[in-house]
């Protein structure tokens, strides 16, 4: 059976970051975009509130900002590695996250057969977000229901990797899931959990094992 892999991408592929911050690091403005994060993190606001607050500090942004950014944020390394062993294995790797669709976009260009984000306005901004768009950890799922029928697969088919609270829906809804520099409360829903900065290395915890034990 083809195993879809399905990989959130502020602080699991990205160590230790996320987008918005490697955004705002471009721009200046760290310190405003640590006021939202911790705000998010504390549930002060929602996935909405923060992108039209993001939305707002990035009123300069331009492409060349986002490729900057792109490019100078610490990748766990190895991640280009793991998705071309996946596809030469005849399975599937796709990326869901929270962040801007501008920037989780980008990771297409490494392997990934699908790459989902909140949907924002195109760079330079000439519109505001449409918070329709905005991605919350339950409508991951509704996404990753989507690829699976893209794909010809269902969710028990399907690998999560993540590292926060935002991806504990889609760690319940899928059989197998990998916590990738998780917090505890992440973790402990998680198969398999990982410590470290090499996508390769928690690709490994899988195994040889498909679903249902059969052999890869």
């Amino acid at each position: 059976m083809t195993v879809l892999h399905l990989f959130d991408l502020d602080g699991t592929l990205m160590y230790g970051s996320a987008a918005p911050v490697e955004i705002s690091r471009q721009l200046g403005r760290s310190a405003e975009i640590a006021e939202l994060e911790r705000a998010f993190g504390a549930r002060e606001i929602g996935p909405q509130e923060f992108s039209v607050a993001a939305r707002g500090l990035w009123a300069d942004l331009t492409p060349a900002h986002v490729r900057a950014a792109f490019d100078g944020s610490p990748w766990l390394s190895g991640i280009r590695e793991v998705w071309r062993e996946i596809a030469e294995r005849g399975d599937l790797c796709a990326v869901i996250s929270l962040s801007p669709s501008f920037f989780v976009e980008l990771l297409l260009e490494w392997g990934a057969h699908a790459a989902h984000g909140s949907v924002f306005p195109e760079v330079p901004f000439t519109r505001p977000v449409d918070v329709t768009g905005i991605l919350t950890p339950e409508a991951k799922v509704d996404v990753a229901d989507r690829l699976c029928e893209r794909f010809g697969v269902t969710r028990a088919d399907c690998v999560a990797y993540g590292d926060s609270m935002t991806d504990a829906v889609l760690f319940e809804a899928v059989p197998r899931s990998v916590a990738v520099n998780a917090r505890p409360h992440l973790a402990r829903r998680a198969t398999h959990v990982y410590e470290g900065r090499d996508l390769r290395e928690a690709y490994r915890l899988l195994g040889t094992t498909r679903r249902g034990g059969e052999a890869s």
